[in-house]
């Protein structure tokens, strides 16, 4: 053991290697970069909307890192920046599609941002209604299984979809046919303006699992490395043929619900200041520097690496050229 450094080894136990959790906590940084740069484009006017990821890095990339990019699908929810991510998308990408633009990967333009989508990097597209990627999710399930493929089907969404009927009909089919799927539920404690306890009335979105006939797991969204221990152990489950898990990770919020929100009419300051003492930004940053992976100037040096990529994103997006109008109706009928 090095000298200073405590012996942490959580991660070792769970197979992941250094390297491993240094790449998390990059993919949580540069979530957080993107995102917090996305305000700034709105707020001056540039970008019309921002969904924000902020306070939910930690689960979205813990569940990523479970998962294999060349196999498993994801269907994200409008927050999942950190999973789409570690599935491919670029900062460029991402910037294209907040400022609108035609070489937008997800839409050309056509949709708002948090809309994820690429074929080849197996990131299948949602739609504004909430849930509806959840019965997608199953579909992809079931067909992996009719095909005898092995795969994942993995979809997110918020605490407040729940209560859907689009959830609950995808985990009951996905029950019955034991459909290789994994329901994760960022709970974040508000479904924009209503708080949990004026949504669900069991103490916990896992606990429904029971009357559609799988696990369901209650894991600290915070925590990265908890969250991938559950969704690898969701994953080999369903790789199994044991069928779906529900899997709920208890994250908050920190930023308004959207660019077009303002939390301090539902929530008070003193709860946000508190939430954010437990950023998972800055717990992890801990461990990793109490394992004596991280110091503190590999850490600068990291985020300014962020930083300089998403200023050239931010840069390359805000001069790239707009959709003609006449590609407005393509894609919209048949041609």
């Amino acid at each position: 053991m090095r000298q200073g450094v405590i012996a942490l080894s959580r991660h070792s136990e769970l197979g992941l290697h250094d390297e491993d959790v240094l790449s998390m906590y990059r993919y949580m940084l540069l979530a957080r970069v993107i995102d917090e740069r996305m305000w700034l484009l709105n707020r001056a006017g540039k970008i019309p909307f921002v969904i924000s990821c902020q306070g939910h890095e930690a689960a979205q990339v813990g569940a990523a890192f479970a998962l294999d990019p060349a196999r498993d699908y994801v269907l994200p929810y409008y927050r999942d920046l950190g999973v789409t991510l570690k599935f491919g998308q670029t900062p460029k990408e991402v910037m294209l599609s907040g400022f609108a633009k035609k070489e937008d990967p997800n839409s050309g333009g056509r949709q708002m941002p948090g809309h994820f989508g690429s074929r080849e990097k197996h990131i299948v597209s949602g739609s504004s209604p909430v849930s509806t990627q959840i019965p997608h999710a199953a579909g992809i399930a079931l067909a992996a299984k009719m095909r005898n493929e092995k795969l994942v089907a993995y979809t997110s969404f918020g605490e407040g979809s729940s209560n859907q009927g689009d959830f609950h009909e995808a985990c009951n089919f996905a029950g019955i046919h034991k459909l290789p799927v994994i329901f994760f539920c960022e709970n974040n404690k508000y479904a924009i303006s209503v708080p949990y306890q004026k949504e669900v009335a069991s103490p916990h979105v896992a606990d429904r699992a029971v009357g559609y006939g799988f696990p369901g797991v209650v894991v600290d969204g915070n925590d990265p490395l908890a969250v991938y221990q559950v969704m690898k152990e969701a994953a080999e489950r369903a790789l199994r043929g044991e069928g779906p898990t529900l899997v709920e990770a208890i994250v908050y919020r920190l930023v308004p619900h959207s660019s077009d929100d303002d939390d301090r009419v539902y929530r008070s300051r003193e709860e946000v200041e508190a939430a954010k003492k437990a950023d998972p930004l800055i717990t992890f940053k801990d461990y990793l520097m109490k394992s004596g992976i991280l110091t503190e100037e590999a850490e600068q040096l990291l985020r300014k690496e962020m930083q300089d990529e998403v200023n050239q994103a931010t840069t390359y997006a805000e001069n790239a050229p707009y959709s003609d109008p006449e590609e407005a109706l393509k894609y919209v009928y048949a041609e």
